[in-house]
């Protein structure tokens, strides 16, 4: 069973999901499972069309946005989108949450309304070190 790590009330990321955590967030009050790992990362990971399903059996909405390595534009514009779609809170995972709590940073700079720093602060507070990434976050935050 993972740990879900509350970046705000409307927001966790978690390392690797595992079957049984689709039904555990649903009744956790979650809306959206966000998926960050690519297919095939690693052979012991819930495939995308498996994670797909068990969302669905749990009546969670579900998006699969990729990430490996870098973070590019359309990456963050399509978490972005997610965000303001969602009827509720969101979790999102990847292989540890250190990419999923990236993209909401990424994706929150870009909207506007937290500051680099508070983004950074919050990630903190749950594990997550985004000061590698404090020059991209103040980037979006100005366009």
């Amino acid at each position: 069973m993972s740990s879900f790590r509350d970046l705000t009330p409307r927001y966790a990321v978690s390392p690797q999901i595992e079957h049984e955590d689709f039904a555990r967030a649903a009744a956790e009050g979650f809306k959206m499972v966000i998926n960050n790992r690519p297919e095939g990362e690693s052979p012991d990971q819930v495939s995308h069309g498996d994670a797909a399903e068990a969302a669905e059996a749990a009546g969670l909405d579900y998006v699969y946005i990729p990430v490996a390595g870098s973070f590019p534009p359309d990456k963050i514009a399509a978490t972005l989108e997610a965000i303001n779609r969602a009827k509720g809170p969101i979790l999102a995972y990847c292989r540890s949450g250190t990419r999923s709590a990236h993209l909401w940073a990424l994706a929150h700079a870009l909207r506007g309304g937290k500051t680099p720093d508070e983004l950074i602060s919050l990630a903190a507070q749950q594990g997550y070190d985004l000061r590698g990434i404090k020059s991209d976050l103040e980037r979006l935050a100005h366009q």
